[in-house]
């Protein structure tokens, strides 16, 4: 099971589970806000943990087991409500006060180095800390040696006797008396070590903390608990958290010397400029973690991590090898086959090989071969990666052969070869963490195939290419067609449907990749959720720092960014955005109301929209190369226009209209 979000403080991760016998439903009417596993069991019932060692603990609660809508419910309903950032304090320490037993109760007080029993005198509650005393008799377990009851005692005075709450394990009581004690310091220790962030408190202080961090965060949380996330995206979030962490210690720092010195120097002048350059990161870092902190943009935007399996090559022999693909065949079938597929009026022999099923098929094939799948329903447990150029081809029509994954693993099917070619088959997914196919590089050609997604469908990541054709694809949770910069995509004659989104465009400005090439014709875009064609486009933090006004307090560092922001969402206006907002995408402008019969008006509205995008990305680039010294910039904008060609596609039904931009 993948760990939780942030950094995990110590925890009875050892010890015993002893029912306590105590009926206590924490959630007597259960909530049934969110769609997880655990909606349908009754409220978690505190239970006693006994924990495993050399000193004889008594047992304490386990209260790190709690299901998801406990933990919403209790957030959203009696902590933080609809309270500011600014304002968490106050809210927790108000909660406290109500359900928090202020003495009398015991504790074992854990850290990275010792264990040790305590008995809490009185809580402060404005401070969130208890003041302690060590019990009679002394109990401590410590990894080190050094920890005598002389030692302890000095450690607690230099504490004046107080500790976080959230270090603080309370001893199980059968009574019921302490139960909330226990739950409401289990709140506020899973709230400081997975949900709050230290720059929390400096976001714009607007109301629905909640909305806004909390409930995305939490759902993220148990997302990884149940295997809803890809083990890659869960290693870069991780990654990137701590990043943000460690670069907003250092602005933090730089504020503060600006703040204490002198001003208008030559070196505040030096820190300004620096403190904008880590501020600038911070907010790209930021942008990042809200992507995959929201489930519903962790679909749309999908993650495929390249596997890195290295291509095979040509087999040593020399020889291509025809790899078939049957449980069981009839003779008439192998007939028609010896006949359409492995007969060859050329003089030279053809070694063909059998195979139960396509995966074992794939993996024993070298460059230039071919797998033949012939009729039948086949189960997948593993992984389809093609690193090199080989024909995959279903012997009949694609109801007929059918590849169904099982199991949650993180992709299904993976192409890095120079050039892969997939015809008539289907391609079943089902409880997926990844999407259905991912192109790294090299060219993929998809004809006559049926694609039934789960999370994302398609990815042509930067430097590959598609050519997709007379196939339908269906069911994603995220975009159909994902297409990065840099890649190239030919869609003909296909149906993509039942989408959270039709197709998917990244245009990543703050990248040095040039815009995808792209060409549609005579496709159907039809019924999905938002919008039929998505750009994406992110906010621009490069020119921060030209925008900004030399000044002699840290503070006016925020104040630059939020200017920089107004005018982002000026911009925005003007263009027609969609604008991330509780964990939604909404109509950040007025809204589309087009004939969705018109099928020559909707490829024509989404060639002028994407040339324009085009456009604007030729003059930031212009811009870059200009601030580098590069004179000569390529002023030929339209040489780079996105599409190559777009006639005939029709678009029906999709629920957001045709076209639409979002910026994040």
């Amino acid at each position: 099971m993948a760990e939780g979000l942030g950094t995990a403080a110590p925890a009875p991760d050892s010890g015993r589970l002893v029912s306590s016998g105590v009926q206590h439903d924490l959630f007597q009417d259960e909530d049934t806000v969110n769609d997880y596993g655990s909606h349908n069991k009754p409220g978690t019932i505190l239970q006693r943990f006994v924990p495993e060692g050399n000193i004889p603990f008594p047992d304490i609660f386990q209260t790190n087991q709690l299901l998801f809508y406990e933990r919403f419910r209790a957030y959203q309903d009696y902590i933080l409500a609809d309270c500011k950032a600014s304002e968490v304090r106050e809210f927790t320490a108000e909660y406290l006060e109500k359900v928090l037993e202020p003495s009398g109760w015991q504790a074992i007080w854990r850290t990275n180095v010792f264990e040790v029993l305590v008995e809490v005198t009185n809580v402060d509650f404005s401070s969130l800390k208890a003041e302690v005393k060590l019990t009679h008799p002394y109990l401590c377990e410590s990894r080190v040696s050094t920890f005598t009851l002389e030692c302890m005692k000095e450690l607690l005075e230099l504490k004046e006797n107080q500790l976080p709450l959230q270090e603080l394990w309370v001893v199980f009581d059968d009574s019921g008396e302490f139960d909330q004690t226990a739950l409401a310091i289990e709140h506020v220790r899973f709230f400081y070590q997975n949900i709050w962030r230290s720059w929390d408190e400096e976001e714009e202080d607007e109301y629905d903390y909640f909305v806004r961090c909390v409930e995305p965060r939490l759902r993220l949380h148990y997302d990884i608990l149940e295997g809803r996330v890809p083990s890659g995206l869960i290693i870069d979030y991780h990654k990137l958290l701590s990043e943000c962490e460690e670069i907003y210690r250092k602005f933090l720092n730089l504020r503060s010397s600006i703040s204490n010195g002198d001003a208008d120097t030559e070196l505040e002048n030096v820190s300004m400029a620096e403190g904008l350059r880590l501020y600038s990161e911070i907010e790209q870092l930021k942008q990042k973690l809200k992507l995959i902190e929201n489930p519903l943009l962790r679909y749309v935007f999908g993650y495929q991590k390249h596997t890195g399996i290295q291509a095979k090559g040509i087999r040593p022999t020399g020889k291509k090898i025809t790899h078939v693909v049957s449980t069981s065949m009839m003779a008439s079938l192998l007939h028609s086959l010896l006949r359409d597929k492995l007969y060859q009026e050329s003089h030279e022999e053809m070694e063909i090989q059998f195979h139960n099923d396509p995966l074992s098929a794939i993996n024993a094939c070298y460059e230039g071969d071919t797998v033949i799948i012939c009729p039948g329903h086949y189960l997948v447990n593993g992984m389809f990666s093609i690193a090199d150029s080989i024909e995959l081809e279903g012997y009949g029509l694609p109801d007929d052969i059918v590849i169904e994954k099982r199991g949650k693993g993180d992709n299904f099917v993976d192409c890095t070869g120079a050039n892969v070619k997939i015809s008539n088959v289907k391609f079943v997914q089902h409880d997926a963490v990844e999407g259905i196919l991912s192109i790294h590089c090299g060219k993929t050609t998809l004809e006559n195939c049926v694609l039934q997604c789960e999370t994302t469908g398609v990815t042509v990541r930067t430097s590959a290419e598609l050519l997709m054709k007379n196939s339908d694809l269906y069911g994603a949770k995220g975009a159909g067609i994902e297409i990065y910069p840099g890649s190239k995509c030919t869609l003909s004659d296909n149906g993509i449907h039942h989408c959270k989104e039709g197709i998917l465009i990244k245009d990543f400005l703050d990248e040095h990749y040039d815009i995808p090439k792209i060409t549609m014709v005579n496709n159907v875009i039809h019924n999905n959720e938002g919008y039929g064609v998505v750009l994406v486009k992110p906010k621009i933090f490069s020119d921060l720092q030209e925008n900004a006004q030399d000044g002699s307090e840290g503070n006016k560092i925020l104040k630059v960014q939020e200017n920089e922001e107004v005018g982002a969402r000026e911009k925005m206006g003007q263009e027609e955005q969609m604008q991330y907002t509780s964990g939604e995408l909404g109509p950040y402008a007025r809204p589309e109301f087009y004939d969705q019969t018109d099928q020559m008006e909707g490829n024509c509205e989404i060639v002028n929209e994407l040339v324009a995008a085009s456009t604007r990305k030729g003059q930031m680039k212009k811009k870059r190369l200009s601030g580098l010294g590069i004179i000569e910039a390529d002023d030929n904008l339209m040489s780079q226009e996105m599409f190559v060609s777009i006639v005939g596609n029709q678009f029906k039904w999709n629920g957001k209209g045709r076209f639409g931009s979002f910026l994040f």
